[in-house]
């Protein structure tokens, strides 16, 4: 890309994304040449959306599409990434679920694939079922957690079914959100659902644990001092 008239930034970006996709290519070249390629469940996927370090312009391929916010973020543009799956005669080809899952995920579904037991007491939730081509409704219908420190102002997020919660940092507020028909994220509609905020509430006092390995000392700026909202 070194011709193309874009920043320099843009162009190493666009030419990791397509080193990446020709070793992908590799990878199942040599799983057919091994004879492995009917017996692998290939999942890829990324632990977050478009950075903005270095220079580098998010919004320049669209790269976070409908979403709003980026990697560091917990709305869905930090945390919202598309996963793909293959494995020939097992996962339906061409086939979609809008069924979210999350990291948390990923070890209870490798155990279960792989003839294990994960752990009790866990959050992650099993989703080879929807792997399959079965449909899961509990994989909507519980609370899933996000958050992210910016030196002890810990933003937060939660989601439950159609529902996301983004509690602001500075103020506390929490801010409510139909992805059914807001994916971006742009309308609040808190004040027409309290039951429903009422419920993040709650949630949100008992959704983090302290870990003595990852020490996060939560602060709220005093509403006086704090500047406009910032989910």
């Amino acid at each position: 890309y070194a011709n193309e008239d874009w920043p320099e930034p843009q162009k190493g970006y666009a030419a990791m994304v397509t080193r990446l996709d020709g070793y992908i290519g590799r990878l199942f070249d040599l799983l057919r040449e091994l004879k492995l390629d009917d017996n692998t469940l290939v999942i890829f996927t990324s632990d977050n959306g478009p950075h903005h370090e270095g220079g580098f312009n998010p919004d320049f391929f669209d790269s976070n599409g409908p979403f709003r916010g980026y990697k560091g973020g917990v709305t869905e543009g930090g945390i919202r990434e598309p996963m793909i799956a293959r494995w020939p005669g097992h996962v339906p080809a061409g086939k979609t679920t809008d069924s979210p899952v999350y990291f948390a995920d990923v070890m209870p579904t490798l155990a279960a694939l792989g003839g294990g037991t994960a752990p009790a007491g866990i959050d992650g939730l099993d989703f080879s079922p929807t792997l399959l081509g079965s449909k899961q409704p509990e994989l909507a219908d519980r609370f899933m957690y996000w958050e992210f420190d910016h030196n002890g102002l810990v933003a937060q997020s939660a989601r439950w079914n159609k529902w996301k919660a983004l509690r602001n940092p500075k103020t506390g507020a929490i801010g409510l959100y139909d992805l059914s028909k807001d994916a971006g994220e742009e309308h609040d509609v808190a004040k027409q659902h309290p039951d429903i905020v009422a419920k993040f509430k709650d949630y949100f006092r008992t959704a983090r644990t302290d870990s003595p390995d990852w020490p996060v000392k939560m602060r709220v700026v005093s509403p006086k001092k704090a500047t406009a909202a910032t989910n």
